[in-house]
């Protein structure tokens, strides 16, 4: 199916959230497991609430993400002209019409539909009356006649087919006094003109598809296929919040989450494929479709993430793990006055450390809190539980140790067989030479192995240590 046309269209009215990137992530792997294209529209037609800072921060974090698009984003801001001559045809088609109604006749209609239990709803009272009789002064909405019996019935691949009667979808304005599109209007045309063949989006919809498939039938287009998602919930089953989750994606950027982890995560909140958990973009794509979306909200849960996350890491080349540190940096706590002494020889010893600091870290933050002890400035701040292990006889039983450490090969297995066989000597065991040595190492009382962070401190810069704790 060469000719299938995706789309994301988020509004610039904040950043991405992760409700809005799994639909990216959703209609961006339809696309490419059917051999279509992805196209991005911007729905910036809200001028209020639309800002050019939203724009590069759903821009950027689609692009971190991994998920690219055909072409230039669409502004549907810039297409209103073409809203407005769609609509100026609907009233010469007879499919729309200009209504007069004030304000305050809209409000009174609104009031008698509370008091009589009913949802507000238009009343129709400009469909069929003759524009000649509308008051001096008052600038038209065009509203769209919208059929008055039967149903519209909408075909959804996640939702199944459900029949919306008539009589509850009012004769809806398409343009406002202002000549501006509103939001249902403007999406049809849109999509219509961008070629859109799936719209894959949030259940929050589901309703509006009912109505845009009104404007469709009125202008004689073919009707796009529906596949409206179910949202996505706390881990208590409530609507997702903040505290749950409901952050932008550059914030899971600076949690130190890793995009692949974060793709492969959103693809199984709320799809499946049978019971694969891990995998990659590309078996994603080749699997997705329609069956595999459940019709239930699906839960986040930050700690199925990090898991997840901590996978990818484990299995990632060290050098791109290093790449990836490095360019949020500046966005966590401490990260720059990292990044300032991230110089070449810095980088070859964050890289010797790499295969067993990815081991223990579940995101790139935990990630730099493991080699903070390589940038660290002696004297060492000790944690506490360091400086309870640096008792007066481990200082001492390190100051008997230096002068073997000085004469080794500053290498793991000599290092290693030093510290044995001084252990041996003082008739120790080794945790009680080598807790010691890792407190005065690093000032805390885990780390990577010992020996492989002496040899990324260097010899020079351990001894040092060792002789700022030892007596």
């Amino acid at each position: 199916m060469s000719d299938v046309v995706t789309r994301f269209a988020p509004s610039p009215t904040g950043f991405l959230h992760i409700g809005g990137a799994r639909t990216a992530l959703f209609n961006w792997l339809y696309a490419r497991g059917h051999g279509g294209t992805m196209l991005l529209r911007i729905e910036d037609t809200d001028r209020e609430r639309s800002t050019d800072a939203a724009i590069h921060a759903i821009i950027e974090g689609l692009t971190w993400l991994g998920l690219d698009w055909e072409g230039e984003p669409i502004s549907q801001f810039a297409r209103r002209d073409r809203h407005a001559e769609v609509a100026r045809q609907l009233v010469e088609s007879g499919r729309a019409y200009y209504c007069y109604a004030s304000p305050e006749e809209l409000a009174a209609m609104r009031e008698e539909a509370r008091a009589k239990g009913l949802p507000p709803r238009y009343d129709g009272r400009w469909r069929d009356r003759d524009p000649a009789e509308a008051p001096a002064g008052v600038a038209p909405v065009v509203r769209i006649k919208a059929p008055q019996a039967g149903e519209t019935v909408v075909d959804d691949k996640v939702q199944g087919r459900v029949a919306f009667p008539n009589k509850d979808l009012d004769d809806f304005v398409i343009l406002r006094s202002d000549g501006t599109p509103t939001y249902m209007h403007a999406v049809v045309v849109d999509d219509h003109d961008m070629g859109i063949t799936h719209v894959i989006r949030g259940d929050d919809h589901f309703t509006n598809a009912a109505r845009q498939t009104v404007l469709y039938e009125a202008l004689g287009w073919g009707v796009p296929v529906w596949a409206h998602i179910p949202l996505i919930h706390g881990p208590d089953g409530h609507k997702l919040s903040k505290r749950h989750g409901a952050l932008g994606v550059e914030a899971y950027r600076a949690m130190g989450y890793l995009p692949e982890a974060l793709r492969n995560y959103l693809a199984r909140l709320g799809w499946a494929h049978g019971d694969d958990e891990i995998f990659s973009s590309e078996q994603a794509a080749a699997w997705f479709d329609f069956d595999g979306i459940g019709r239930s909200p699906a839960r986040f849960d930050f700690a199925k993430l990090q898991n997840l996350n901590g996978h990818y890491m484990r299995h990632a080349e060290d050098g791109y793990l290093l790449e990836r540190l490095e360019a949020i940096l500046p966005e966590i706590p401490g990260g720059a006055t990292l990044a300032e002494r991230l110089d070449p020889e810095l980088r070859r010893r964050v890289l010797a450390l790499m295969p067993t600091l990815k081991e223990r870290a579940k995101t790139l933050v935990e990630l730099a809190d493991g080699l903070r002890f390589l940038i660290a400035r002696r004297p060492l701040d000790l944690e506490q539980k360091a400086a309870d292990i640096l008792s007066p006889e481990a200082r001492t039983a390190l100051g008997r140790l230096a002068p073997l450490l000085r004469d080794a090969a500053w290498e793991v297995p000599s290092l290693e067989e030093t510290v044995r066989s001084f252990a041996e000597a003082e008739g120790l065991k080794l945790g009680k030479v080598a807790q010691p040595l890792r407190a005065a190492l690093t000032g805390a009382s885990s780390s990577p192995p010992i020996f492989d962070v002496m040899v990324a401190l260097g010899r020079e810069e351990s001894l040092a240590r060792i002789a700022d704790q030892s007596v």
